[in-house]
Parts: C-alpha cells; sequence; structure tokens
C-alpha cells in the first residue's frame, strides 16, 4: 500500500467484522476514525442481524441457527463487490471469519482482533472454555440463542473495566449470541469435515496479523501465539501482537493506538491483489 504525498497511508477499502454477542455498531468509533483518514468502510451486521442491539435482545428469532459458513459467504459476498481487494479486520468469531476469508484467497491483508482458532488449534486454557460454556453446556441447543447475563459479559469481555463502564457496554452494543457457531468450531478438531478448517501453508492467502490483549479472557495470548504457529506456515506475511491490559472488548480506552497499528501494519505488508481462490 502507497502513501500519499502527505506521507498518509492511500485511501484503501475496509471490511470491519464484528465478533459474537455483537452486531457492527460495536465497530463505530473505528470505522468512524478510518473514515475521517480517508477510507472506505464498510462494517455490516452479521446476515439477518442489521438490527438495534435492543430489538434483537427482544427477538432474537434471527440468532437461530445462524452458522459459521453463512457469515463467511455473506462476507465474500460483499467484498467481491467492492471496487478493490480489501483490508479484512475481524473481532472474536469475526477474526476467524476473517481467517476463513483470507484462506479462499480474498482480500488485501488480514487482521484478527481476540480471534477464535480455526481446526488445528489445540489450546483451550479454561477462560476460553468457560466463556463458550453459555453455548456448549447444552448439547441439544445448537441451533438456538446463547445470552449472557451482564455477569458473564463483564467477566468474559470487559473484566479490566469498572463495572459501571462494563454495563454501559452492555447496554450499547451487547446481543444474544448464536449457539451453532460455537459447536461448529468447538467440535473441529474433531470432525474431518470442520467448516473452520483452513489451508496454514494456502500460498494465495494474503498477510495476516493476529492481535490479542493480555487480559483477554477469551482468545488469551497462549491461543493466539498457537494460531500464529499454525498461520506463518504461509509463504505471506504473518505477524502476532499482545497488548499489555487490554481485554477483550475492542472499544477499551486506547483503542485509538491499536486501530492506528494494525492499519500501519498493512502499510508494509498488504498485497495489492486478490489472489486465487484457494
Amino acid at each position: 500500500m502507497s502513501s500519499t504525498a502527505s506521507g498518509r497511508p492511500d485511501p484503501q477499502t475496509i471490511v470491519l467484522i464484528h465478533g459474537m454477542w455483537m452486531t457492527a455498531l460495536s465497530w463505530e468509533h473505528w470505522a468512524e476514525r478510518y473514515r475521517s483518514q480517508g477510507h472506505t468502510v464498510i462494517a455490516h451486521s452479521w446476515p439477518g442481524l442489521d438490527k438495534e442491539p435492543e430489538q434483537l435482545r427482544r427477538d432474537p428469532t434471527p440468532l437461530r441457527n445462524l452458522n459459521i459458513t453463512d457469515v463467511v459467504d455473506y462476507y465474500e459476498k460483499l467484498i467481491r463487490e467492492a471496487d478493490r481487494p480489501p483490508i479484512i479486520i475481524g473481532h472474536s468469531f469475526g477474526g476467524l471469519v476473517t481467517q476463513l476469508l483470507l484462506d479462499r484467497g480474498l482480500g488485501s491483508a488480514g487482521i484478527t482482533l481476540g480471534t477464535a482458532a480455526p481446526k488445528g488449534v489445540l489450546r483451550l486454557p479454561l477462560s476460553t472454555l468457560r466463556a463458550a460454556w453459555p453455548a456448549l453446556h447444552n448439547p441439544l441447543g445448537s441451533k438456538k440463542e446463547a445470552p449472557l447475563t451482564r455477569e458473564q459479559f463483564y467477566w468474559c469481555f470487559t473484566n479490566v473495566l469498572s463495572r459501571v463502564e462494563s454495563d454501559a457496554v452492555y447496554d450499547r452494543y451487547y446481543i444474544p449470541g448464536s449457539a451453532r457457531p460455537f459447536f461448529q468450531a468447538g467440535y473441529a478438531n474433531f470432525n474431518p469435515k470442520a467448516v473452520t478448517k483452513v489451508d496454514f501453508e494456502n500460498p494465495s492467502r494474503a498477510p495476516l496479523l493476529l492481535v490479542t490483549g493480555a487480559e483477554d479472557r477469551i482468545c488469551p495470548p497462549a491461543v493466539n501465539e498457537s494460531n500464529f504457529k499454525h498461520q506463518r506456515k504461509a509463504p505471506s506475511a504473518t505477524d502476532h501482537r499482545e497488548y499489555a491490559g487490554r481485554c477483550h472488548y475492542p472499544g477499551q480506552d486506547g483503542w485509538e493506538d491499536v486501530a492506528d497499528f494494525v492499519l500501519g501494519w498493512t502499510t508494509d505488508h498488504s498485497r495489492s491483489a486478490v489472489g486465487t481462490p484457494a
């Protein structure tokens, strides 16, 4: 990605993919920052979730039986309609979607924040399991929603914030989760046809940066580093970064530094064209 005469990167197309328990509204500040820098930002909610969080809390029907392939296919269509190969930034389950999209040969670069892991990453700390437990505790509930109480949200999402700050985040952004993606990802290593499988040696995969916080309980550093060790088998640039004091919530104070760093990383590493789909 080249720079303008002012030293700022050329305008880019950036696709922002949210994670579980949130909608695209969770990217509102990131999107505003990138747009103010002249970039085109595409921030759409998962299929069926293009409603206010309060509406989805009242009626979570669109979440039932929503699966990972539905989400990946939806964003692939958006990306193929873009005027240029975009930078793809995904948070949490959106990070897994990002890795799956890159595995299809899409994007000029990929950034994941506190990402869920693809098939083959075996590290499963107790904190990760506890965070997924609201969805996985009922083996017959894969087609239902997976809600979080305020207490559960605070424990796994916003654990370095004050409780008052966490409740404000919950009220603005929280929606129930969809249980099926948890089952698809949680049992992927036992399923030879898992939809979360990627080719870690994929020669057409765009550069990838994996980011997490030292206090992230859903994607702790051990999981992020294990994911990195698999993904670095690809010939394209692959890196990982850990931020001290940061939790899973992407809007925690200091988010501007993270947003600027990950976009800057793509300045040196993004490719100019979409590769051949794997």
